[in-house]
């Protein structure tokens, strides 16, 4: 029964509650994510005038340890953590700084492609967990915060 890594996760037909919401909750964590990687962004690249010739580079070198950081030290976000969500491995563990990394990888590989996007945005609504391209690849799942 357990030779699945995924049996170590809560099943979300009897355990629906880890579950409920978690897609929607991330968007939003997305979207608060992305305003405070802005607002770090701005004054780094203010800092120079040079630097505002560079303002994506510098957004997405900023979103890419930002991302990487804050999930290797509590498994989510700061945007997660705020919505009650975190992310586990398959075997519901929270994730190292190795995995942070990879997750980050695969997220800045999925949205770099609109199409990607758009399709890992689709599994999370369609999939009974509720995982992304990134997740599926990674055996990872996004939960709701246990109490």
């Amino acid at each position: 029964m357990y030779s699945e890594p995924m049996s170590h996760l809560p099943d979300p037909e009897r355990q629906m509650a880890f579950y409920d919401g978690v897609t929607v909750k991330r968007g939003i964590a997305w979207v608060l994510d992305t305003v405070l990687i802005a607002l770090i962004t701005l004054p780094l690249a203010a800092l120079s005038i040079v630097g505002l010739f560079f303002i994506p580079f510098i957004f997405f070198l900023v979103s890419f340890c930002y991302r990487w950081m804050t999930i290797a030290g509590g498994s989510a976000t700061l945007g997660m953590r705020f919505m009650a969500i975190e992310l586990r491995d398959a075997y519901g563990r929270r994730l190292d700084g190795t995995q942070a990394f990879l997750h980050t990888l695969g997220y800045t590989i999925t949205i770099s492609t609109f199409v990607l996007q758009l399709v890992s945005v689709i599994f999370m609504f369609v999939n009974p967990r509720g995982q992304g391209l990134t997740d599926m690849v990674l055996g990872t799942v996004a939960l709701n915060r246990r109490a």
